[in-house]
Order: C-alpha cells, then sequence, then structure tokens
C-alpha cells in the first residue's frame, strides 16, 4: 500500500542537512523498524490480546459439549408415622434411591453455540491483528516525534551559536567605534529570548522522549539510528484496501457471532429434552428396583417467549451491519482527509524550500553584509536570522507532519508493503 521511495540516508533542506548529521552517527541503537518491533513484543496489551485468542480459542473446544450430567441421590417413602414410623427398612415402600441425570439441549442450539464460539475466536484473533497495527502506529508517531524535536533543537542551537559569537565580538567592534554600546545589550536581550525558545524545544524532545519509553521502557532512552523510512502513499491501493483494515475484517466474525445468537434463539422454538436413569434399593425382603424417565421441553408460549427474543437478534445483526457501514464510511473519510493533508503539506514544503527559504537566507547575507559596512544596524541582523531559524523549524514540522502522516497510513492492513 506504501512503498519506499527510496533507500534510508541522511537527507534534509539546507541546514536541516547539517543538522541531521547530529542524529545519524555511528553510535545510534535504536532505528523505526527496531522500535516498532520492540512495541511489538513489549506491548502488556498485546500479551493481553494473545491471552484473549488462546481462551476464546480453547473455549470454543467445548462449546458444543453436552451439559454436566447430575448424579441425584435420595430416600424416598421414608415413614414419620404408624408402627415403622422413623426406619428405613421396616416399610416395603421405602426405598434408596441413585440416579443420573442428563439434559440434552437440542441439535440446533448446540450447532448454533458451535458457530457462536468459532466466531468469537476469530473475532479475538482480528482485534489481535488491530491491536498490533495500532501499537506500531503509536510507537512510530512516538519515534518520529522525538527524532524530530532533536532535530528542531539541533537547529535552533546552530542560531544560538551565531548569537553567541556576534556577543563575544560586538565589545571590540564597540571599543572600535564600528558598534553602538546599545547594540551589545540588544544581542543579549535577544540572546534570552533564543534561550526561552530552546527551553521550549528542550522540553518537546523530554515529552516526546517519554511518550516513547511509554512503549520502549529503558530502550527509549537509546540514541535514534538513521532516518524515517521514506514512504510514498498509493493513494488508489489505500482506497481498496480500507475492507482489509482489522478495525473492518472484525465486523466479519462480529457478524457471524450474531448470527449464531439468532440461531440459536431460533433453535429455543424446538424445546431441549433429558434423560435419567435411576436404581432404588429396599429392604432386604424386597427387591430392588429401576426406573427410566424421559423429560421434554414445551415451548408452547412461543410468541410472548422465544419469538421475542428472536425478533431481538435480528434487530442486534441489523444494528452490527449499521455500525460496520458507518465505520466504512468514516474510514473512507480520514484516508481522504489525509491524503489531502499530505498535499498541501508537499505544497507548503516545496514553496518553502524553493522560495521562503532562498528569499530568509539572501535576508540574512544581506543584512549582514550591510552591518559589517556600517550601511545597517544589529536589529535587521538578529531579526533576519531568527526569522531563517524560525522558517527552518517551519521546515522540520513540515516533514515531520508528513512523515507521520505516511507512517500513520502505512500500517492501516497488515499486507507486506
Amino acid at each position: 500500500m506504501i512503498a519506499p521511495s527510496g533507500p534510508a540516508r541522511c537527507r534534509t533542506p539546507w541546514l536541516a542537512a547539517l543538522l541531521a548529521l547530529a542524529l545519524c552517527d555511528g553510535h545510534a541503537a535504536l532505528s523505526f523498524d527496531d522500535a516498532r518491533s520492540l512495541a511489538v513484543e513489549r506491548s502488556p496489551m498485546l500479551a493481553a490480546r494473545r491471552a484473549a485468542v488462546d481462551g476464546a480459542h480453547v473455549a470454543s473446544t467445548a462449546a458444543a459439549e453436552l451439559p454436566d450430567p447430575k448424579l441425584t441421590a435420595g430416600v424416598d417413602n421414608f415413614p414419620i408415622g404408624g408402627p415403622m414410623r422413623y426406619t428405613i427398612s421396616g416399610e416395603p415402600m421405602t426405598q434408596r434411591s441413585l440416579g443420573w441425570m442428563q439434559e440434552v439441549p437440542n441439535a440446533a442450539k448446540r450447532a448454533a453455540r458451535r458457530e457462536g464460539a468459532d466466531a468469537k475466536a476469530g473475532r479475538e484473533r482480528q482485534m489481535l491483528a488491530a491491536e498490533r497495527l495500532a501499537v506500531r502506529r503509536e510507537v512510530a508517531q512516538a519515534w518520529l516525534m522525538r527524532w524530530y524535536a532533536e532535530l528542531r533543537l539541533a537547529a535552533f542551537t546552530k542560531l544560538q551559536d551565531e548569537n553567541r559569537l556576534l556577543i563575544d565580538t560586538l565589545p571590540a567592534r564597540v571599543a572600535a567605534g564600528r558598534a553602538m554600546p546599545a547594540e551589545l545589550t540588544m544581542a543579549r536581550q535577544d540572546a534570552l529570548m533564543l534561550a526561552d525558545r530552546l527551553d521550549e524545544l528542550a522540553r518537546e524532545r523530554a515529552q516526546a522522549q517519554a511518550t516513547l519509553q511509554r512503549w520502549l521502557g529503558d530502550a527509549a532512552a537509546q540514541p535514534l539510528q538513521g532516518e524515517p523510512p521514506a514512504l510514498q502513499p498509493d493513494p488508489a491501493a489505500l482506497r481498496a484496501g480500507i475492507e482489509r483494515q482489522p478495525e473492518l475484517q472484525v465486523y466479519e466474525p462480529m457478524r457471524r457471532m450474531s448470527e449464531a445468537e439468532l440461531h440459536e434463539a431460533e433453535a429455543m422454538r424446538k424445546g431441549d429434552w433429558a434423560w435419567q436413569v435411576m436404581y432404588s434399593r429396599r429392604a432386604p425382603a424386597y427387591g430392588d428396583m429401576v426406573s427410566f424417565q424421559l423429560t421434554f421441553e414445551l415451548p408452547l408460549w412461543g410468541e410472548r417467549r422465544q419469538e421475542p427474543q428472536v425478533a431481538a437478534r435480528r434487530h442486534a445483526l441489523q444494528q452490527l451491519e449499521g455500525e460496520r457501514e458507518d465505520l466504512l464510511r468514516r474510514r473512507r473519510e480520514e484516508i481522504d482527509q489525509q491524503l489531502a493533508e499530505l498535499d498541501e503539506i508537499d505544497h507548503k514544503l516545496q514553496r518553502l524550500r524553493e522560495g521562503s527559504g532562498p528569499l530568509a537566507e539572501q535576508r540574512v547575507n544581506l543584512s549582514l553584509a550591510a552591518y559589517e559596512s556600517a550601511r545597517g544596524d544589529l536589529a535587521a541582523v538578529l531579526t533576519a536570522r531568527r526569522e531563517r531559524a524560525e522558517l527552518a523549524l517551519r521546515d522540520i514540522e513540515l516533514q515531520a507532519r508528513r512523515h507521520a502522516l505516511r507512517a500513520r497510513l502505512a500500517d492501516l492492513t497488515e499486507e507486506p508493503r
């Protein structure tokens, strides 16, 4: 559905190309793919889902079995009056009984229960697949969040270094009469503003680290390795594969579960039956006895008992079909919206890299040249540098949004990409 557009390598526009070297070093240990694999291995929710799959599979093997038999024991016709009262062997009618009873639900009901149990096991498998993809999506977003947070932090640190170098040269310029004393104060004020912005970026990086740690634990402390994979969405394949998304495929076993419940309700029209064998022992002077009994359930009031339940199951099935159709439409809407957002980001990045970025770089060079030749002021240099840095951050932010969208679209299904 989404395929890599080329081999992973450090490639970012203008300023970001230099800054990314801090992230693509030989000591990095946690790549994008490594993070997703570790998250799948360590997710407690996935462990819970696997347990649910195993439990549903085991339960399905017993779904169509007969109920456990019942053992009965008792004393019949025990005398409490007359000359034989309170004696268990003097009265010829007194007998001690031991019985075995087996209830037998009708075959249609047992078949429906087996269908329902098999469908539940299928639902749990689909929910496991959906949860696995959700974990992959979430950890991918967390990895990208941290990667771009570090990239933004590196970009702004470069501006701070330029400002610090300027402050270090200003005292000599003031002493030589080539700069006004107020310019040194202005540069220091600008450095304080940059420090505030740098703290914001450091906070964003720490938050991204915390999110990644939620999925990976201690492994999240490792430095990141490489660059995010270059993924390119195929709109036609994305739209064609909507119904293969696990969130939608889970409705198929759920529909079978609902149909099994309907079949079980319909089977209640036939009623169940039971059989019982009883051995009775009397006083030694009298012979022992064996009894056999059949019991049949009589669904005589079906219009008041069985039919309402059948109607309720049919309505539940219609409800499920409506919910599935609603989710299908929402998924189509989400894909179309995300593809539209990708187009918007691509256009903005193109304008920024071909227009705004080069112009900002040119403005910095011109303002700096004017200042060094005493034909401009320091404020223009500082402003131009800040705006160039903000554009660099804007470029990184757009890249982050684009990568996040592509990664989200890449994990809509589990099919090979």
